[in-house]
């Protein structure tokens, strides 16, 4: 079923007459009268009493035009909706992050973005690692938030911070009341949340790795991402080593500097090619965010 046999039949419904129903829609009368028998046929109904003289709906075509003409206005509808879109000519702008620690980073970034860009449409991705170089290259996702050691292939990569690694625990943990802490402190700290790569840049995982064989097995919680990481440490059950990004710290969390741990590289990958203005400005106020100037 298509919208030009429900244009047909509707014209003919009207009219009731085949011939000055095409000349209403500017078509022959045998294109009107074969649109409606592929209707007819279709539909396994017969929509018209015909005579030589006189054109008259049956019952089932009577019935038949309340629907047809439903489905014309809805398709009109659908066909204004998209020629607005269309002519608003929408900014988007789609965003691939790894966790929710990502997205908070975001929240200033696209509150002053879209005071910039009013028709920006800004589409943040919160999507497994796994998934990620697909939606960029099918263009799904135009820029995404990574840790150099996390970088894809086929991405060109900006860093815009060197991000420390921290001890992150509640502020009634028993480490709460240091100022830093050594590999050795750790060892001894109790509970520990880890977390595998890609949920945790690798350098990350190797210093949870340099913890844990001095640990006691069961003082190890072994998380699948960085959410059930952070849920655990707020509900005071166990501390946890994380990137420290100043402006996407929780309340009521302590964050103390790992001693003799290099901080990270982070920023973001793109795809090889131009850059938009659009995106440029998007990666220079990240960049501010995080405090450190972005390259253009």
């Amino acid at each position: 079923m298509n919208t030009t046999q429900l244009e047909c039949f509707m014209a003919v419904a009207d009219i009731l007459n085949f011939s000055r129903a095409a000349e209403r829609l500017n078509i022959t009368q045998p294109a009107v009268s074969h649109q409606i028998a592929t209707l007819e046929d279709e539909l396994g109904v017969k929509l018209f009493h015909r005579t030589s003289k006189t054109v008259r709906l049956t019952h089932e075509g009577y019935l038949f035009t309340q629907y047809a003409r439903e489905i014309l206005h809805l398709a009109g509808q659908s066909q204004a909706r998209l020629k607005k879109s269309r002519d608003a000519q929408i900014l988007r702008l789609g965003i691939g992050c790894h966790n929710g620690l990502e997205l908070r980073l975001l929240k200033p970034v696209l509150e002053q973005l879209c005071q910039e860009s009013p028709t920006l449409v800004p589409i943040p991705r919160l999507i497994p690692f796994s998934a990620m170089e697909n939606l960029l290259e099918v263009g799904d996702i135009q820029v995404m938030l990574s840790f150099r050691e996390n970088q894809l292939k086929q991405t060109v990569y900006q860093e815009l911070a060197l991000v420390p690694i921290a001890c992150v625990c509640r502020q009634d943990h028993p480490l709460a009341r240091h100022r830093a802490l050594t590999v050795e402190q750790l060892q001894r700290g109790g509970r520990m949340a880890v977390c595998r790569p890609p949920a945790c840049p690798p350098a990350l995982f190797a210093l949870q790795n340099q913890i844990a064989p001095n640990c006691d097995p069961s003082q190890l919680f072994f998380c699948d991402n960085l959410e059930v990481v952070h849920t655990l440490v707020e509900a005071g059950l166990v501390f946890a080593i994380l990137p420290d990004f100043s402006s996407a710290r929780a309340p009521g969390l302590r964050y103390i500097p790992v001693a003799g741990f290099a901080p990270q590289s982070f920023g973001v990958a793109c795809p090889a090619g131009r850059r938009s203005s659009l995106l440029r400005r998007f990666i220079a106020l990240l960049g501010e965010s995080l405090q450190i100037p972005a390259e253009d």
